[in-house]
């Protein structure tokens, strides 16, 4: 757990500069992680470029993959059927499909279906923040 704290931290810090250092950083905590627990990492790291790139909403700066049933990891590959992506404070529903590296430290494919907005009163029985 603390290993997933210090990893959002170097992405805060980071903020998408993409410098050597903070990819150096990056790699160094995520090869702490469970391989589970990196693989979800890599993801929403993946997750959240992806959806930047390929839809209409602004300011995506996190992806989440549990919202009410867990997301499965199985041969390098992560399903999340419960997901969400939070874009300018906003929540919105996510189901993805992403690949990982034998060694989960980057993800090879990322293919997702963006949902609706999130009503706000419903952000703290899936665990949301703003």
């Amino acid at each position: 757990m603390l290993a997933a704290r210090t990893l959002v931290m170097l992405l805060i810090l980071a903020g998408g500069t993409g410098t050597a250092l903070a990819d150096a950083s990056m790699d160094r905590v995520l090869k702490e992680l469970e391989p589970e627990e990196r693989a979800h990492q890599v993801c929403n790291l993946r997750g959240i470029d992806a959806v930047r790139k390929g839809s209409h909403l602004k300011g995506v700066d996190r992806v989440t993959t549990t919202l009410q049933k867990p997301a499965l990891f199985k041969n390098n590959v992560v399903v999340a059927k419960s997901a969400a992506v939070r874009a300018k404070n906003r929540w919105y529903f996510l189901d993805f499909t992403c690949a990982v590296s034998g060694d989960q430290m980057k993800a090879t494919s990322f293919d997702y279906k963006l949902g609706g907005e999130i009503p706000e009163n419903k952000w703290e029985d899936y665990g949301l923040w703003k």
